[in-house]
């Protein structure tokens, strides 16, 4: 477990008395329970909230009763003291034989216009959930597509979200993945500004994809992320691997992650994102959460004092005091 001891705190951390982070479960890691199942045993874990992916098995975003069905989904969420956030990354939600298809930087117009459609849908859906963003991805840039037309495609279908998440008082949060068109922290400030800044547009930070290939090391990420963060997703990872692993499995030591997160005053949820491991899903979520509690602890633990001179414990083991 990457839970290495930190002797001495970083003095620009925040206090030992912080407000703890808000953790939440992806629901594309759970995808072979029911909904109802999903919310009844993240509450009895003790998580926070859910990470919601619209998906076929879950809650429909193109089903015909989506309004109704999510209504009573709010009145659920509601009754169990969840927090919700709204992912768009079902696989085939739109296309069944193309993952994550079409996307907009699809060639077809009316493909675009598809994921256009899907992500003011869950906009909407967010809005009716109270949920605290709505997450999205820039898709990868079709074969003969040249940079500068992708990014101004992309910019442009991104525009009527923006202004449905402007009216609707919900942030968009874009993901860098990688492989896409926006894979790292410098390409979300690219389209940040191509768009002009806009209040509603905010990021989506996948922890594990700062491990596996930003230029920063993770706990550096969140605090150049900080301002601009509206979603956080946590796994761990490797290095030059984009494979999302439960926490132990990788590189990333999570206490100085969770204290620079804290540090930020971020207060969104913060979400296990193992989409890879639904067929344990029960399983890890109920190691999840207490790993992610210990590792916040771990990172706000006051220091160990130093042994004054001539104390007993100071000698070297075996050695006569």
């Amino acid at each position: 477990m990457n839970l290495r001891p930190h002797p001495a705190r970083d003095p620009g951390a925040p206090p030992a008395h912080h407000t703890p982070l808000r953790y939440g479960y992806g629901t594309n890691g759970l995808a072979d329970l029911r909904l109802d199942d999903v919310l009844a045993l993240l509450a009895d874990l003790g998580y926070d909230g859910l990470g919601l992916t619209l998906d076929h098995m879950h809650l429909d975003p193109l089903a015909p009763d989506l309004a109704a069905r999510t209504r009573r989904l709010a009145r659920r969420l509601d009754e169990l003291g969840l927090r919700v956030t709204v992912e768009t990354g079902a696989r085939y939600v739109l296309d069944p034989r193309r993952k994550h298809g079409p996307s907009l930087l699809d060639t077809d117009p009316a493909g675009r216009a598809r994921r256009v459609d899907l992500l003011i849908r869950a906009v909407r859906v967010a809005a009716d959930l109270d949920a605290h963003a709505v997450h999205c991805f820039s898709g990868i840039t079709p074969a003969g597509t040249d940079p500068d037309s992708a990014w101004h495609r992309l910019a442009e279908a991104l525009a009527p979200v923006l202004d449905a998440a402007t009216a609707s008082g919900v942030p968009l949060a874009v993901e860098p993945e990688p492989g896409h068109l926006v894979s790292t922290l410098a390409d979300f400030h690219r389209l940040r500004r191509a768009l002009g800044d806009p209040d509603h547009l905010g990021l989506t930070l996948d922890i594990g994809h700062c491990q596996c290939l930003e230029p920063l090391p993770p706990a550096d990420c969140v605090r150049a992320a900080g301002p601009w963060l509206r979603h956080v997703q946590i796994e761990d990872m490797r290095r030059g691997v984009h494979e999302h692993l439960p926490f132990g499995d990788g590189e990333i030591d999570f206490p100085p992650v969770l204290a620079a997160l804290a540090a930020t005053g971020y207060r969104g949820l913060t979400v296990v994102e193992l989409p890879r491991h639904s067929h344990a899903g029960p399983h890890h979520a109920a190691l999840s959460l207490p790993f992610l509690r210990h590792a916040e602890s771990t990172a706000f633990s006051p220091p160990l004092p130093a042994p004054a001179p001539g104390d007993p414990s100071s000698a070297p083991e075996g050695s006569t005091p």
